[in-house]
């Protein structure tokens, strides 16, 4: 992904850490899903598996890379990155950038005044119940979700896009998977720490996670992360971030 597109870098951290290695495991000959049995190598084969990383209690388990996959490839976060950039408001919140999770969203972020976020808790941005319209049907190219991803072919604001929505719903009411919410996030972080997406979290998460190798974040035109899915890493420091949760934090 750098390769082709805007992008932040990540440093490594200077005291990576290294998983443990444990009993090598090996994987079913098959499973079951709906009734039927699956092969598990055809399965990998069919959806073009190139990197499979099982730790279990700080052990590395089985970790097997396939395709275009290997130990130090970076890959495209997808939605993944959310729960990164949830794990920075929490932080935000426990430093007191952010006041607290009941707040509404444009007491922070006035940009977002008049739109869909107008007056919405941050609370029911991290669930998804922000009540926004929105449509991300990847089939259908007119949806929100292809228009915003077009930023990155033609250029253009992901502030601004978002700042275009407007409500379906009461806030708190319904929960609806909305990539959106998420980069309305990304605004907060930007705005309650007056710093990058990408150097907070380097200082406060990438880092004390031990990180071994960089990773990017793609940005717009302004420079601002792609919040929703753009954070491109190593499986092994992916993995970090559910290690860090299964520690307890």
């Amino acid at each position: 992904i750098p390769d082709f597109f805007p992008h932040s870098t990540m440093p490594p951290s200077d005291a990576p850490m290294k998983f443990a290695t444990g009993t090598e495991i090996d994987l079913p000959e098959s499973f079951i899903h709906k009734e039927q049995s699956v092969d598990t190598e055809t399965f990998l084969a069919e959806t073009d598996t190139a990197g499979l990383l099982v730790i279990k209690d700080g052990d590395v388990r089985l970790e097997r890379y396939m395709l275009t996959g290997g130990l130090d490839v970076r890959w495209l976060s997808m939605s993944v990155a959310k729960s990164f950039i949830s794990a920075l408001v929490g932080i935000a919140v426990g430093e007191g950038k952010i006041e607290s999770n009941e707040d509404p969203i444009t007491k922070y972020v006035p940009k977002l005044a008049g739109s869909a976020y107008d007056g919405v808790r941050i609370k029911d941005i991290l669930q998804m119940s922000s009540g926004a319209r929105w449509n991300e049907d990847y089939s259908d190219p007119e949806s929100d979700i292809n228009q915003f991803g077009r930023i990155f072919a033609v250029g253009g604001s992901l502030d601004n896009f978002a700042a275009t929505l407007t409500r379906e719903k009461d806030p708190g009411t319904v929960n609806h998977y909305n990539s959106i919410d998420t980069q309305v996030l990304g605004m907060l972080l930007v705005a309650s720490t007056g710093r990058s997406i990408t150097d907070y979290m380097t200082e406060k998460l990438w880092h004390p996670l031990g990180s071994e190798s960089p990773a990017h974040w793609l940005i717009d035109n302004g420079g601002m992360e792609m919040a929703f899915g753009g954070l491109n890493a190593t499986a092994r420091d992916y993995a970090k971030l559910g290690e860090l949760y299964r520690l307890g934090g």
